[in-house]
C-alpha cells in the first residue's frame, strides 16, 4: 500500500501554525483539531518544522508556564522527516520506528500535501489484514 491510499481515506487536510505563533496558540490548534502534532509553516505550503504534544510537555517541564507565550519556533523540530505520496507504507513504518516519530508530513514537489500519523499506519495495517483474511476465507470456502 502507498501513502497516497492513506491520504485518500483520511483526507489531506493539514493543520499548520506559523513559526511566530505562541505555544498557547499551538495548543488551541491541537485541541480544536483533536490532533497530536502540527506542521510549522510560514505559508501553509513549505515546512519549517513540526511540533507535537510531546515537544510541548518536555519544554513545559524545562521552562515552566512562561513557555505558553514563547514562539513555536523555540520548541519545534526543524529537521523534519517527510515522505512522498508514492512511498510505500512499509517504509514509513520503518522510518517511524527507527526515528521514533509519530507524525510525518507528506510532501510532493516541495509542497505539503498531507500528514500521516502512526494511528493512520496502524489503521492501514488492520485494513490490509482484514482484506487478506477475507480472501483467505473465501479461498478456503471456494467462493473465490
Amino acid at each position: 500500500m502507498r501513502i497516497a491510499e492513506i491520504l485518500r481515506r483520511k483526507g489531506s487536510d493539514v493543520a499548520t501554525v506559523r513559526p511566530d505563533s505562541t505555544v498557547r496558540e499551538l495548543l488551541a490548534t491541537l485541541a480544536a483539531h483533536n490532533i497530536g502534532a502540527v506542521v510549522v509553516s510560514s505559508d501553509g505550503v513549505g515546512i519549517t518544522g513540526i511540533v507535537s504534544e510531546r515537544d510541548v510537555v518536555r519544554s513545559l517541564h524545562l521552562l515552566g508556564t512562561d513557555l505558553l507565550d514563547a514562539p513555536v519556533s523555540q520548541i519545534m523540530t526543524a529537521d523534519v522527516r517527510i515522505c512522498d505520496p508514492d512511498d510505500l507504507v512499509e517504509g514509513l513504518r520503518r522510518t517511524m520506528t527507527d526515528h521514533r516519530v509519530r507524525h510525518l508530513p507528506v510532501v510532493r514537489d516541495g509542497r505539503l500535501v498531507g500528514i500521516v500519523s502512526i494511528g493512520d499506519v496502524v489503521k492501514s495495517a488492520i485494513s490490509e489484514l482484514a482484506t487478506e483474511r477475507e480472501h483467505l476465507v473465501g479461498y478456503l470456502q471456494g467462493t473465490y
